[in-house]
């Protein structure tokens, strides 16, 4: 059985490297390329890729962020592909399948790939899944403030900004992301979500509430501690009495 291969570089030339040494490999099939994250990670969900050779630095969504945008239980086995990123280099050292440090010659490459055919072969695909995913949840331990969200949305893939988000509502296990006239589906807790939005501008207003203080036109008082905030484009939204002291943030009080 061929290995399906996709290559992922934003840079024509590295695409087109990695495709000429893979030629020489008859048990390898390359599926396609991708030029960026974003288009990675749609190509991954709709081919279903046996090995990804992933670049790190990218627009629209780096290599880690692809890898945090797919289905953890069926990943495909990665092979990281790098210009100067240490830090990422020092991680692959302990959790990784392989990584490709540019500019690499072909016996570093050979050498990589010869370690994804022989574990491919032995059908040890959740060996080195299980590597990737104790590298992100090492990633995870540490929650960084995101600037965007990514919504799979029927095998495509949305990123939205986190300033543009007006509001998020608990929904079961997802929370609905409210965005202008639109509402998307992201599947996370709220705690989780929070600790990854802005401090300085989202702010939890209840257990099923969270809100974007740029947002906020008008709070109105109501019984019991509690407030009804109105926000510009007119949902009301209830402030809990619990959560008073996220009003006195507001507020700039004590």
């Amino acid at each position: 059985m061929k290995i399906r291969t996709l290559i992922v570089d934003d840079e024509a030339l590295g695409r087109e490297r990695i495709r000429k040494l893979l030629a020489t490999h008859s048990e390898v099939d390359v599926i396609g390329e991708c030029s960026n994250g974003r288009e990675a990670v749609e190509t991954i969900l709709e081919e279903r890729p046996d090995l990804v050779f992933l670049d790190v630095q990218m627009p629209e969504l780096n290599g880690f962020e692809v890898i945090e945008s797919l289905d953890q239980e069926s990943l495909p086995g990665i092979i990281f592909v790098t210009a100067h990123d240490k830090f990422a280099l020092k991680a692959f050292d302990v959790h990784a399948i392989d990584y490709l440090l540019k500019p690499f010659d072909r016996e570093r490459f050979e050498q990589a790939l010869s370690r994804a055919i022989v574990k491919f072969n032995a059908r040890e695909s959740s060996g080195l899944d299980a590597r990737v995913l104790s590298m992100l949840n090492e990633m995870r331990a540490q929650p960084k403030v995101a600037d965007r969200l990514v919504v799979k949305i029927d095998g495509r893939v949305l990123l939205i900004k986190t300033e543009d988000v007006d509001w998020v509502e608990a929904a079961d296990n997802y929370v609905s992301l409210h965005v202008g006239n639109d509402s998307h589906l992201l599947r996370e807790t709220m705690s989780s979500l929070e600790k990854r939005l802005p401090p300085d501008q989202f702010l939890r207003i209840s257990r099923s509430t969270i809100v974007n203080v740029e947002r906020i036109k008008e709070l109105q008082p109501m019984f019991h501690g509690e407030y009804v905030v109105i926000l510009r484009n007119g949902a009301k939204l209830n402030l809990s009495r619990s959560y008073r002291e996220k009003l006195n943030q507001l507020l700039g009080k004590e």
